[in-house]
């Protein structure tokens, strides 16, 4: 029996979150011995969007597969790189026709060097988003093509607790991990569910800790008591900031399938 350690990082957000990713991922991954990266990617442009070289930067500090969501579609020129990139996902619940893909199987190996194959899954939600699919039959019309025990990731990409809490108790068993995305505010609810699904209901972000969900407080602030949308941006680190890395960390047991171990990063 052996097991596969897989990291599920927040989203990426502007260049401090690249930057902090570029610093410390690479030795990360080597101390706690993970063997599978995914990451959240649709803030790091300026913290809307991605390009196809921030992406590529992404994959060379160790990020296997790259997941989006909301903003995946606010870079125009990036819309063909969805089309030809399979390690770029966007949620699969976006209409028919939409550029891209929403999962992917991958390779991946075992600690016993055993070759495996893992399915990531990015969906988004509905409650205070705007209506797309529904993730919990989107989810279902997949999970019937997929063999059972199979290995299976999900990004749930969604503004409302309580509608990542219910797809998590939705699909207990029938995946091995499903974190949500979207707040940048880490919850500190990690479990793995009675089905044997880990879960988080918010990964948190990677980026500057010192700001709001990343982005410049003064614009934050400005736009809460104005009411005026004024474009945020991601804030400036200085000697007196914190960036960091956040996101969660699971251990999957491969014979099964199932979580037996998660914990926060």
């Amino acid at each position: 029996m052996g097991s596969l350690r897989v990291m599920m990082i927040g989203d990426v957000v502007g260049d401090p979150g690249l930057n902090v990713l570029e610093s410390t991922l690479c030795p990360f991954i080597l101390e706690n011995q993970i063997d599978f990266v995914i990451a959240n990617g649709e803030n790091i442009f300026g913290g809307f969007g991605i390009t196809a070289p921030l992406l590529e930067r992404l994959f060379a500090v160790g990020v296997n597969i790259v997941t989006g969501g909301n903003h995946i579609w606010e870079q125009r020129e990036f819309w063909p790189v969805l089309e030809s990139e399979e390690r770029m996902l966007r949620p699969m619940n976006y209409p028919m026709g939409s550029p891209g893909r929403g999962w992917v199987k991958a390779e991946s190996s075992a600690k016993n060097g055993e070759p495996l194959s893992l399915y990531i899954v990015n969906l988004q939600g509905r409650e205070y988003m705007t209506p797309l699919d529904c993730p919990f039959k989107t989810f279902d019309s997949l999970i019937e093509s997929i063999p059972e025990k199979s290995i299976v990731f999900i990004d749930f990409h969604a503004e409302s607790s309580s509608e990542k809490e219910a797809l998590a108790y939705y699909i207990d068993g029938r995946a091995s991990c499903i974190a949500g995305t979207h707040t940048h505010v880490q919850t500190a609810d990690e479990r793995i569910l009675p089905g044997g699904t880990a879960y988080i209901t918010d990964l948190g972000m990677t980026g500057v800790l010192d700001g709001v969900i990343g982005m410049d407080p003064k614009i934050c602030i400005d736009r809460a008591r104005s009411q005026v949308l004024y474009r945020m941006e991601p804030a400036k680190p200085d000697e007196n900031s914190r960036t960091a890395i956040q996101g969660l960390i699971a251990d999957i047991d491969i014979e099964s399938g199932r979580a037996v171990s998660v914990k926060r990063v």
